[in-house]
């Protein structure tokens, strides 16, 4: 990635004084950053984050209608948000449960309509599918995916997962399966979302977390949340083919663009992992800010964002130097992440 230097001031908070200039990089703006926002759920503050990717800096904020929305999907035209509200409790322990979605206008950062589910789902993760044109959400209390229209916003069926605490989806290319991670089973639920049936559950650990597909689908990786390794799951088999050796217990995941590496965000450990997918062996580690949990590597592919929870920041990392760029500031319990496009 090329840099610009230029000078900047900086302002101490303690003092509220201007202080020394002082000599920086300055990321040159990449096409993809054109004409787009950086959008982060922040858990613990009850609304979204709205990103610059030019500046790296936040420019505002959109308040939920809920407590709280940790995932969101973006529409193909980048004008609409879709922020599932899950409550205020962890996976499988007490709390309230969520039972609707936010819809949100990007442009005026507005909650413009609400799904609602008919009765306490906890709603996680949604993806938009293409192919289909149709809005997938984990509905976990149901131990289900529903499948939402989302022109009209009307649910249109739901896909039975066959497993309690189905909480992450990763959906291939092709919009023909889905793949769940079913956090306290330490499962992965195998879904034909065309016929709309569990084809298989695999099993994979006590317990698992985050989930994702190589950019060729062959390869499911999810992590075991009770030792630093991940599993590795042969789609053509649906059987675990191998496991990574994590230097420490690993979370969210992302395939590089080229598909040659994959990140994996290690919370305990304040660190990215980037494994080396030709041999499944980490390469190296990146430092990020307390308590990386999503990845999401731009569409151009020369960087990844990571969402840091406990620090309430997302850290830029440049995927050419392997190192962390900028750190910008989100809010409290910052977690999922989406890229919109206008």
């Amino acid at each position: 990635m090329k840099n610009l230097r230029s000078w900047s001031l900086v302002f101490c908070g303690a003092c509220c004084c201007a202080g020394l200039l002082y000599w920086r990089e300055r990321p040159v703006v990449a096409a993809s950053a054109q004409n787009a926002v950086l959008l982060v759920a922040n858990q613990k503050d009850q609304n979204l984050s709205v990103i610059d990717p030019a500046t790296d800096r936040q420019t505002g904020v959109i308040p939920e209608d809920g407590y709280t929305g940790h995932e969101l999907a973006i529409s193909p035209d980048g004008k609409t948000a879709y922020v599932p509200i899950y409550g205020d409790s962890g996976v499988g322990k007490p709390g309230t449960d969520g039972r609707t979605m936010d819809v949100i206008d990007i442009a005026s950062r507005k909650v413009i309509r609400t799904v609602d589910f008919g009765h306490g789902v906890r709603p996680h993760r949604a993806l938009y599918e293409s192919h289909s044109g149709l809005l997938y959400v984990t509905t976990e209390l149901d131990h289900t995916i529903t499948v939402i229209d989302p022109h009209t916003l009307k649910i249109v069926s739901s896909i039975p997962t066959g497993q309690a605490e189905s909480h992450m989806l990763a959906i291939t290319r092709d919009g023909r399966f889905g793949y769940t991670a079913n956090v306290g089973p330490g499962s992965v639920s195998v879904l034909d979302l065309k016929a709309r049936k569990t084809v298989t559950v695999i099993p994979v650990a006590p317990t698992v977390q985050r989930i994702s597909l190589s950019n060729d689908d062959k390869l499911v990786f999810v992590a075991d949340y009770t030792k630093p390794q991940m599993a590795v799951i042969d789609t053509a088999t649906n059987k675990v083919k191998s496991w990574i050796t994590l230097p420490s217990i690993g979370y969210g995941t992302a395939s590089t663009k080229d598909g040659k590496w994959l990140l994996v965000a290690m919370t305990s450990a304040n660190k990215i992992a980037v494994v080396d997918l030709s041999t499944l062996q980490v390469a190296r580690t990146i430092d990020v800010p307390p308590g990386p949990t999503e990845i999401l590597v731009r569409p151009d592919g020369e960087a990844a964002y990571v969402s840091c929870g406990t620090s309430g920041k997302v850290a830029v990392l440049d995927l050419s130097a392997w190192k962390m760029g900028a750190v910008i500031d989100a809010g409290k319990g910052a977690d999922g992440l989406a890229w919109a496009r206008f």
